[in-house]
C-alpha cells in the first residue's frame, strides 16, 4: 500500500535536529495538515511551531520513558503516519569495562522504537490504515567495527521491523524500514564518508512511503546495500513468510 503526504497527520520522534527535522520540515513542505514533533527538550522546536502554527504540535518525549510515550500516543490519536526517528549511538567497545553507552543504545534504539509500537498501533488499528516507519540504518544490516554497539542495536531494530510487518500484514498497517548511509548530522560528525543531506534523505524517505515501498535505502552509500539485502536478508524473509503460511 502507499500513504499520501498531502493532508496526513504524522508523528516524528527525534524531531529537534538531524534527519528528524529534517522529516518534520520535509512533511510541511509536501502538505501534511498536522505534524507532532516529539523531542526530549520540545523547546527546540518552538521555531517550527512559530514559523507553522497550529500545523506543527511539539511534543514532549524520552522514547525510553513509558509513561511519556503512552502520553505521547494518547495526545497524537489522530496521526496515521508514525515516524520513529529517535535514537542515540556511541563508539563502544564490546569489551571495554563500561558498556552504560551500549546499554543506552539499545534502551533508545530498540526498547524505545519497541514501546513506541506497542503503543501506537492501536491508534491506527482503530483507524484502520496507517503506516509505521522505522529509521534503522545500514548499520542494521552488517555490522560495521567503528561502532559495534549500535550496529547491534539498529541490528535488533531491523529485526523488529521484519517482525512487525509479519504480525500486522492484512491490518492496513504498512511497515517501512528506512536504511540510510552516512548522513550529514551530529552523530556522523567524526564519519570519515561522503554524506547525505538531512533533506535529501529526508524526501527520499517521504518517497519512499508514498510509492508504498517496505524498504527504503536512501542515500547513495546505502543504495550500495540494496541489492545484497534484496538477495539476502529480503529472500530469507519471503522463506520465513512462506514457511509459516504453510503452517
Amino acid at each position: 500500500m502507499s500513504q499520501s503526504i498531502q493532508n496526513s497527520v504524522a508523528f516524528v520522534s527525534g524531531a529537534n535536529r538531524g534527519i528528524g527535522r529534517a522529516i518534520v520540515e520535509s512533511l510541511l513542505t509536501r502538505g501534511a495538515a498536522k505534524v507532532y514533533a516529539a523531542a526530549r527538550n520540545p523547546d527546540a522546536l518552538a521555531d517550527l511551531a512559530t514559523a507553522h502554527g497550529d500545523k506543527v504540535v511539539p511534543i514532549t518525549l524520552d522514547v525510553t520513558d513509558k509513561s511519556q510515550v503512552t502520553a505521547a500516543a494518547s495526545t497524537s490519536a489522530d496521526a496515521t503516519l508514525i515516524i520513529n526517528n529517535a535514537g542515540v549511538a556511541a563508539n563502544t567497545d564490546i569489551f571495554s569495562d563500561d558498556l552504560s553507552d551500549a546499554e543506552r543504545e539499545f534502551e533508545v534504539n530498540y526498547w524505545g522504537t519497541l514501546h513506541m509500537t506497542r503503543a501506537f498501533v492501536p491508534n491506527l488499528k482503530t483507524a484502520g490504515i496507517g503506516s509505521l516507519v522505522n529509521v534503522v540504518s545500514i548499520a542494521g544490516l552488517t555490522n560495521f567495527p567503528m561502532f559495534p554497539t549500535y550496529s547491534d542495536s539498529k541490528a535488533a531494530l531491523h529485526s523488529l521491523t521484519v517482525g512487525a510487518r509479519h504480525v500486522l500484514s492484512g491490518t492496513g498497517i504498512d511497515v517501512i524500514g528506512v536504511y540510510p548511509g552516512p548522513v550529514e548530522t551530529d552523530m556522523a560528525k567524526n564519519i570519515d564518508m561522503p554524506k547525505a543531506s538531512t533533506a535529501d534523505v529526508a524526501n527520499t524517505i517521504l518517497d519512499g512511503i508514498e510509492s508504498g515501498a517496505e524498504e527504503v535505502f536512501t542515500d547513495e552509500v546505502a543504495k550500495g546495500f540494496e541489492a545484497p539485502y534484496v538477495a539476502g536478508h529480503k529472500a530469507l524473509e519471503f522463506g520465513t513468510r512462506e514457511m509459516m503460511a504453510q503452517g
